[in-house]
């Protein structure tokens, strides 16, 4: 079988990866409810520290960054809390949420003008299959150019339709693929934007 030139090709959308420095970093729901319990994520921690170590190097390049939280869990409580390792640090603007595209109904488009952010933006987050997903539809319908980060990403297992159970490294591949499908380019790891 093989595979189907993406949306992207066929229109002649750029898939080019950008370099972090000339991005605006936007950091999807790293909440502490994703870690443990009943919405743990499969590859959650690796993908924290992808996020961690994508945020660090944002932060060395000067490059803009805003945080997104859901607000459908606690957000003052310590799970609903952003993760320690990639808090926001003084400065860096906060945007709570209360579905999946986190450009529905919140300021997200006007604290990226606010910041100066130009066309390109790049992802990370958490679930790969809902927040991060919609969110790259979200940018891409604004005329941004969002770039998701694959490794700084996860999802969790999830029941199908026909009652079997759709493993997380299968909807995590699925996910992903959606994205560049259409919405934007994926970069398999941070350094493919530092590098």
């Amino acid at each position: 079988m093989n595979a189907s030139a993406t949306l992207r090709d066929v229109i002649g959308l750029d898939n080019t990866l950008p370099r972090l420095g000339e991005t605006t970093l936007i950091l999807i729901d790293f909440q502490n409810t994703y870690r443990t319990g009943v919405m743990a994520l499969d590859g959650a921690e690796p993908a924290l520290a992808a996020g961690a170590r994508l945020l660090a190097a944002a932060r060395a390049a000067g490059t803009p960054v805003v945080h997104v939280m859901d607000a459908g869990y606690d957000i003052s409580s310590e799970l609903g809390a952003i993760s320690p390792e990639v808090a926001a640090a003084d400065g860096e603007p906060v945007v709570v949420k209360q579905v999946p595209n986190a450009f529905h109904s919140t300021d997200l488009e006007k604290t990226l003008r606010d910041l100066g952010a130009g066309p390109d933006l790049v992802l990370a987050g958490f679930m790969t299959h809902m927040c991060v997903t919609f969110t790259a539809q979200g940018a891409f319908n604004l005329g941004y150019r969002p770039t998701v980060v694959a490794e700084a990403t996860a999802t969790r297992s999830l029941p199908a339709p026909d009652g079997s159970t759709l493993p997380a490294a299968t909807l995590q591949a699925a996910s992903l693929t959606t994205i560049a499908d259409l919405f934007g380019p994926v970069a398999p790891t941070v350094e493919h934007l530092t590098g």
